[in-house]
């Protein structure tokens, strides 16, 4: 028994269906498996994920980091406005870690151009201090190249996928 897909289709659109992915579901969540159309979502499970775990990690990070400057300025000669900068600096990439995540979640989850294109900048940023942690600073231990380095993994992965989850809503919605 062949089935025409096309014409399955309109009489359900004809008849307040809505087509979802491989379902197609009736106004009261009664679903039945056909062919799709199109997918109506475009957010990015993926990202979604990344910047869950990305903000997990970077507690992580952060507490790491703050103990590790701690550790430098007790047993190392450090200099004391290099502490205040570094631990100004750690401070400001914990704000906009933040910011990373809320517009990255937001962005997503509506899928709002502007907010991901935010998300990418704020990103952008985020490498540029971390990259400060990983080479720059006026110490720089092994453990601190190590934890940094999986924090700077984390953030050009996320960054790749906001760029290409921007240039889905960019292409679904011109």
């Amino acid at each position: 028994m062949d089935i025409d897909h096309t014409f399955m289709l309109k009489v359900l659109k004809t008849r307040n269906f809505k087509v979802f992915g491989v379902f197609s579901c009736f106004v009261n969540d009664v679903c039945l498996v056909g062919r799709s159309v199109h997918a109506g979502v475009l957010s990015s499970v993926p990202l979604q994920l990344l910047l869950r775990l990305t903000s997990i990690y970077f507690i992580v990070y952060f507490l790491f980091t703050l103990g590790l400057l701690v550790k430098k300025s007790v047993v190392l000669s450090y200099p004391p406005d290099a502490l205040v900068y570094d631990v100004a600096l750690l401070f400001l990439l914990a704000a906009l870690e933040v910011l990373h995540l809320l517009c990255g979640v937001k962005g997503n989850l509506t899928e709002s151009g502007g907010y991901i294109l935010a998300n990418i900048i704020v990103t952008a940023a985020t490498i540029l201090l971390t990259v400060y942690f990983l080479v720059w600073q006026t110490y720089v231990m092994r453990a601190d190249v190590i934890i940094s380095g999986i924090l700077l993994a984390a953030y050009s992965l996320d960054g790749v996928l906001a760029v290409s989850t921007l240039a889905r809503f960019a292409s679904a919605y011109s």
